[in-house]
């Protein structure tokens, strides 16, 4: 089968994409990937010579971002010519916003993430009634219901979505995954405390980690300053000279971080799945996450919960595992556990397969 892919350099949707893509050469399917938001990396761009796989890059803007309009619009026309004249049998996209391209293919959604569920989780309310978010929102609205299918990564971000957008009766979910092989689940690492994300994202609450002297070493890794001017990072002072900020990794530098740290924590207030805390189980981190419907989910009791938002009990749970060794050791091998057997590559490709397959067989049908 031949597949259109669209991606963005800018966060977890590239990593998404490069596991979803390489599983799908990897099983003899044809991939035309897409992207937008920027020129990929060096790291980023590493795998992109591959058999069977074509690229192309651009550097249009993201429906996410300030006054994308003009850029969105453009790139609509942009992409409808690379279906024309690729011809791919189903059309895989990562944003809302081309849903509703004019093309002969059916058309997969995959919500990963979304402005008006972002803004209601770290603003406690709906977003202001601007001209912007009014454009935002009839783009999402349209994409989510021309597509003849939809997924979202967590049943949370469905319902989210829905709540927002109307029911969406094609939608399903579908789990993000990661290779295993890609980490390194040493036993006897030190007593330290990583966390991973775009420092710029309020909804990741690094501040949370932050507010608290923990007495040992806590490591931050990911952008302090977002793709716009008005992204900048939300911390204030760093209260501890334990802390250690290391910017943007790529995966060889991530994977390495990880390994090294015994706690991972997940601070996020909004997260539609979390690719970062995967990895840190994967790497046989004991995950300690904010107590928010979506880390209940899909960690079940693979992970420590800090009551919601409260940095006191947020350090107090930290400390926990920093005094307790065997409790460490305990909730790092059930977070492992269910990283293998739930979140892997290799599952999430093939229910990707099942669904392109359908999807394919009701359009020659009809």
């Amino acid at each position: 089968m031949h597949v259109l892919i669209t991606a963005d350099t800018v966060g977890g949707v590239w990593t998404y994409t490069r596991e979803l893509a390489c599983g799908l050469l990897d099983h003899g399917h044809r991939v035309t990937l897409v992207s937008f938001g920027g020129e990929p990396t060096a790291a980023q761009g590493s795998w992109l010579r591959r058999k069977n796989l074509s690229f192309y890059p651009t550097t249009f803007p993201l429906e996410w971002m300030e006054e994308a309009q003009p850029g969105i619009d453009e790139s609509m026309r942009f992409l409808e010519k690379i279906v024309r004249a690729t011809r791919p049998e189903l059309l895989h996209l990562n944003q809302f916003c081309y849903g509703c391209l004019k093309a002969d293919v059916p058309k997969l959604v995959v919500a990963h993430s979304d402005v008006v569920s972002w803004w209601r989780s770290v603003h406690h309310c709906d977003p202001p009634r601007t001209e912007w978010f009014s454009w935002y929102a009839s783009v999402v609205t349209e994409g989510l219901h021309s597509a003849d299918a939809v997924v979202t990564p967590s049943e949370w971000m469905l319902d989210a979505i829905e709540e927002i957008y109307g029911p969406l009766p094609n939608a399903r979910v579908i789990h993000n995954g990661r290779t295993p092989t890609l980490f390194r689940p040493a036993e006897g690492r030190t007593c330290s405390v990583l966390s991973v994300g775009r420092v710029w994202d309020k909804a990741k609450q690094v501040s949370l980690l932050l507010a608290r002297d923990l007495g040992i070493p806590v490591r931050i890794a990911g952008s302090l300053r977002g793709p716009e001017a008005s992204a900048a990072s939300p911390l204030e002072a760093v209260p501890s000279a334990n802390v250690r900020f290391y910017g943007e990794l790529d995966q060889a530098q991530l994977s390495k971080l990880y390994s090294e740290s015994a706690i991972y924590v997940a601070a996020s207030c909004y997260e539609p799945f979390g690719l970062s805390p995967l990895e840190a189980a994967l790497s046989r981190c004991a995950l300690v996450a904010n107590d928010v419907p979506v880390f209940h989910e899909l960690w079940g009791d693979s992970a420590l919960y800090f009551q919601k938002n409260d940095p006191d009990d947020l350090a107090a749970v930290i400390l926990r595992f920093a005094e307790q060794i065997d409790l460490r050791e305990l909730y790092a091998t059930r977070a492992y556990n269910r990283a293998r057997s739930c979140f892997t590559a290799t599952r999430m490709v093939a229910q990707y397969e099942g669904l392109y397959i359908s999807l394919v067989r009701e359009r020659s049908a009809a």
